[in-house]
């Protein structure tokens, strides 16, 4: 089990942190994609957020131990989200799905939208979990890293699949198996979130631009190029291009890969490293090409047809949001019967029709076309087969590594 202790961080780290929070994933609003990322996480809950000193966790490495669950007898479930992230009447006075549920099955949902940022979730919810305590929330979605932490302190309970049949049936194969919950036996995504290559049509004449090594070698790219300030987005990106697997490379791996992109910045290929900022740039094809977050590349589109993006043949990045059952919640066979409701297609399709994310449900697109056609050939809401294949995930890092390669990281981009 992990343990559980106050964390010290460097310069680096913290510098991770402000420009994740500032320009970077933090920064973005729901519809634009992303928040913070572990190392915000890391950084802003120093000893509050991530160590209590003398709280020993609740549970067990191999989940926490079942609370008595009321579902039988209290047809509710309360569910804790980011804002913007459910689908909502036209007139806004309901949540369709959510009263679909409902009507399905009676259970009541209490829906808030109380998680504007991990960091700030994980201080809410934190002393309540560490002493063994029901956070008052059944159903709560955060991203990867946090999801990973949480199970890892013992701190979630393991679902029941007897009442997850269409979840376990229908997540999608590039979300099935994350290293920090394989075969999702305490979590299932909410929503992918692809890290891609973005380019202006205007901007190259023409030309697609759609791997890393034309970003860092091409010369009719040069100072027109930007990589994020996000390093699992940046690196993670390169070492597929030098074909590593960002699931299980070593560290010669991850210094390979900062000396590729070092070599670009010192012949000034690399224009700079930037958070969302890059969206502007791009648009006015101040930035020929760059990597860029999926979500806002959707954005863009919307109002300039020029902005395209490319899957590189190499892969590239997913991360996740994930719904997770806290230790001690009261509703716990509720709780995941709502998840499960999310996973039956028609339901999925709806969602995703709003919220314009990765959908992670197979067997959505039919649904997805009755609702908008353009949605249910947008590769960047249900990707297609070969897409999916080359999706990857930045694996989990120890302390000491997130350390060391954020350090190595910010004397790279010069942070």
């Amino acid at each position: 089990m992990e343990s559980y202790e106050p964390e010290r961080l460097s310069s680096a780290q913290l510098a991770a942190a402000r420009r994740s929070l500032t320009s970077g994933r933090g920064a973005l609003t729901r519809r634009s994609l992303l928040r913070a990322s572990g190392m915000g996480a890391l950084a802003l809950g120093g000893t509050a957020a991530l160590g209590a000193c003398g709280i020993p966790p609740a549970g067990r490495a191999e989940g926490a131990a079942a609370a008595d669950d009321h579902s039988a007898t209290e047809k509710e479930v309360t569910f804790s989200n980011w804002t913007e992230y459910m689908d909502v009447s036209d007139d806004e006075k309901s949540r369709p799905t959510l009263q679909a549920f409902t009507e399905r099955t009676g259970i009541r949902v209490k829906y808030t939208e109380d998680i504007n940022d991990n960091v700030e979730f994980f201080g809410k919810i934190k002393p309540q979990l560490a002493a063994g305590r029901n956070t008052g929330r059944d159903l709560i979605c955060v991203t990867d890293w946090l999801a990973a932490r949480i199970i890892r302190l013992g701190w979630a309970q393991k679902l029941d699949p007897s009442n997850l049949p269409h979840a376990f049936a229908n997540v999608s194969a590039q979300f099935r198996t994350p290293d920090w919950d394989p075969g999702r036996a305490y979590s299932y995504p909410w929503t992918g979130i692809p890290t891609v290559i973005a380019y202006n049509a205007k901007a190259t004449g023409g030309r697609t631009v759609d791997s890393v090594t034309q970003l860092l070698d091409d010369p009719k790219l040069k100072g027109r190029v930007s990589f994020l300030s996000e390093m699992r987005d940046t690196v993670g990106m390169t070492l597929l291009d030098q074909g590593k697997d960002p699931g299980k490379f070593t560290d010669a791996d991850f210094d390979g890969a900062i000396g590729r992109l070092r070599k670009a910045v010192d012949r000034k290929q690399i224009r700079r490293f930037t958070g969302n900022d890059y969206t502007a740039d791009l648009s006015k094809g101040d930035i020929a090409a760059c990597v860029g977050w999926a979500g806002d590349i959707i954005q863009l589109q919307a109002d300039n047809p020029d902005v395209k993006f490319a899957i590189p043949a190499a892969g590239y990045i997913t991360a996740t949001d994930n719904l997770l059952v806290p230790a001690q919640a009261r509703h716990k066979t509720n709780a995941e019967k709502l998840i499960d409701h999310y996973y039956r297609p028609p339901v999925a399709a709806q969602l995703a029709a709003y919220i314009n994310y990765v959908c992670p449900v197979d067997g959505v697109r039919d649904e997805l076309a009755r609702i908008d056609e353009s949605m249910a050939s947008n590769t960047l809401i249900l990707p297609d087969r070969e897409m999916a294949e080359r999706s990857r995930s930045f694996r989990s890092l120890s302390t000491a590594e997130e350390t060391a390669y954020e350090e190595k990281f910010a004397r790279l981009i010069g942070a």
